[in-house]
């Protein structure tokens, strides 16, 4: 079974395969690009704490600190509560521990709504589901189920009207409505995926992405256990799925996640198994990805499971975490984003680094280490896409992702 595989935990509160794997042991040179446009601003909308500083002078000129959230699995030895809640220095990187939002049960994935005003959790557990927490108040409102085990990817599309979540157990995608407050309405769609057969070593299919495609209009569902990425028309009023492609990799690649350039045409794939990534062509028209050839991960011929690509808004560099290699591989994107240049790789500073974030300016980057339970703060150089450490990383319980507002 891959690294990514994961039969539902029994009764006996075992690990899963997909925690399990979680818990075991175990450059080119880069070269200057012209600067990059200038990082995108942060929404007028955007939740923040107090000012840091008690002096009327130090309110004025300090930066207000920014809200941080930390998903965790709460059923095992080591783990949170619910969802870890923290503050950051935009400035600086520095984060604190604020509290936690409990009721929430094993919240490995997080998402926020466009408006910027809830927070969604998926119930990574074998009765999955998805919860929805309002963030003025941090109040629970409610989890619905997603009609399949173990979710561990949720998204929101940008209408602000649907939730799409992806079961890892099941090898299914689900479509849940939001309401105006925020909260979460009964799933309107359900899709597993049957065909092709699972790939080598694999004994099922298994979700493990589920997010828009830039038009908006297609539905993209990454499942490693068939070494497919599925895309469906959604359609806006009804939220219901229909297939109308798919795409699919070498046998055996276990593709885990995938990120759009900005410009729409082209599209980023990590590989989880066999430790590749590729660059996708994309039309928005019929939704079809058309996939390259797989290219390195820069981290050599050790163990090593790619985790999750993030692209700057600029569409300049792209960044992939390696849980293994405990790096974060850095590429320079060329050719309006038809490909990818290996420049580095730099130590992430924790034990296998599960998903990455930027903050919204994008000057810091953000690594949820899964193992170590630790939360890595990087500087992002805006002219050379270059990440330089923000001090010692903050300790969080299992953390599996990281949200910065």
């Amino acid at each position: 079974m891959s690294s990514g595989a994961k039969p539902a935990r029994g009764a006996g509160g075992g690990w899963s395969r997909r925690r399990f794997v979680g818990a075991l042991t175990g450059a080119v040179a880069a070269t200057a690009l012209p600067a990059p446009a200038a990082p995108r601003a942060e929404p007028a909308d955007a939740v923040t704490a107090p000012t840091v500083g008690s002096h009327p002078a130090a309110r004025s000129s300090a930066p207000a600190v920014r809200p941080l959230f930390v998903g965790t699995y709460t059923s095992v030895d080591g783990g949170g509560k619910g969802i870890g809640l923290a503050t950051y220095d935009p400035v600086t990187g520095a984060v604190k521990a604020t509290g936690t939002v409990t009721g929430v049960a094993d919240p490995s994935y997080l998402a926020v709504h466009p408006d910027g005003r809830t927070l969604y959790a998926v119930d990574e557990r074998p009765e999955g589901g998805v919860t929805a927490v309002r963030l003025a108040g941090n109040k629970v409102l409610g989890t619905r189920g997603t009609g399949g085990s173990g979710p561990c990817h949720l998204s929101v599309h940008p209408s602000g009207r649907w939730l799409l979540s992806a079961n890892y157990g099941s090898g299914s995608v689900a479509v849940h409505p939001i309401d105006a407050s925020g909260a979460l309405g009964e799933r309107t769609d359900l899709v597993t995926h049957s065909s092709p057969a699972p790939g080598p070593g694999q004994q099922g299919p298994h979700a493990h992405q589920f997010l828009t495609g830039p038009d908006a209009g297609h539905v993209l569902a990454v499942d490693l256990g068939t070494d497919t990425v599925y895309s469906y028309r959604l359609d806006a009023s009804k939220g219901t799925l229909a297939e109308v492609s798919q795409a699919h990799t070498r046998p055996g690649a276990g593709p885990r996640h995938l990120t759009f350039h900005p410009g729409g045409r082209f599209a980023y794939l990590a590989n989880e198994v066999d430790n590749t990534v590729v660059v996708c062509g994309y039309d928005r028209t019929s939704g079809r990805l058309t996939l390259g050839d797989p290219q390195s991960t820069g981290t050599g011929t050790g163990t090593n499971y790619p985790a999750q690509f993030l692209v700057t808004s600029d569409g300049a560099y792209a960044y992939l975490a390696n849980r293994g290699a405990n790096c974060l591989t850095r590429y320079a994107v060329e050719a309006d984003g038809a490909r990818l240049r290996l420049l580095d790789t730099v130590p992430v500073g924790g034990d296998f680094p599960r998903q990455i974030a930027f903050s919204p300016d994008e000057r810091l980057l953000f690594a949820a280490n899964q193992r170590s339970g630790t939360v890595s703060v990087f500087h992002v150089d805006g002219a050379s896409g270059g990440l330089r450490r923000a001090g010692e990383p903050f300790a969080s319980p299992v953390a599996v992702c990281a949200l910065p507002l």
